[in-house]
């Protein structure tokens, strides 16, 4: 484990150190590249799916590992896939209701010095080196997103959810914030900004603070079956060796 440490922190470390010779960053590149093909190709039929998002460190006693736990299970119940980034905790939690009630369940893991450790509630998973393409994919295949209460992780993958429906990349796709007490506070902030006109207040049109499971997920399910029609999973063609 000390070894793997020092590996993954000498590679922070180049990633952050500026500029380098113009075959490093080509290797950059291209192992980014690399990375992209070989998840797009791991997780091509996974979909259509609803992603949660949510702390790693809620054990299974917490009240929020068990509502994320009950969020897979419904979203079982609607049909779709769910899509974690694979950790322990909350999303553990939404894999395990997934898989235990015959739910199709997937994750996006990282490595990182620590809570890297894929959990065992999934079907299929991707292991990423960088969180920016990893983002990328936990969007990519969701028709709609489930933020349970979390920390710095959590709330960037909720901003920069957020983002994307503002400058219209994804339109459309509802957001659920669970749990009052825990983002209250920072709903607040969030319509103070569309007082100042730092954002605007149909951005958060699509976005929902509540407490109850029951209108998360009518929530979801007006704005999914009331704008799109669900794509089913595409066919693996062998020619290209793809596989489920």
């Amino acid at each position: 484990m000390a070894k793997s440490k020092k590996v993954i922190s000498n590679r922070l470390e180049e990633y952050l150190e500026g500029p380098k010779s113009r075959i490093k960053e080509f290797l950059f590149a291209w192992d980014v590249f690399v990375q992209l093909v070989k998840a797009v190709r791991t997780l091509h039929f996974i979909g259509p799916c609803i992603t949660v998002f949510g702390s790693a460190r809620f054990k299974e006693g917490h009240e929020y590992y068990q509502a994320a736990r009950e969020f897979g299970k419904r979203i079982a119940e609607l049909g779709f896939t769910t899509l974690t980034g694979g950790g322990p905790g909350i999303m553990e939690a939404a894999n395990r209701g997934a898989f235990e009630n015959q739910g199709y369940s997937v994750g996006c893991n990282i490595q990182l010095p620590f809570e890297q450790k894929h959990n065992a509630y999934m079907h299929k998973w991707f292991t990423f080196k960088h969180f920016f393409i990893r983002k990328t994919l936990l969007i990519k295949y969701s028709y709609a997103f489930i933020i349970m209460p979390g920390g710095f992780g959590t709330m960037d993958e909720f901003f920069e959810t957020l983002t994307l429906v503002q400058t219209k990349t994804i339109t459309q796709f509802p957001i659920v914030l669970f749990d009052k007490r825990y983002y209250q506070p920072l709903m607040d902030y969030i319509n103070f900004l569309a007082q100042e006109g730092t954002i605007s207040e149909n951005d958060l049109r699509l976005v929902l603070l509540t407490d109850d499971m029951n209108e998360a997920m009518d929530h979801i399910r007006t704005y999914i079956t009331g704008n799109y029609t669900i794509k089913k999973r595409p066919k693996p063609f062998r020619i290209f060796f793809e596989k489920r």
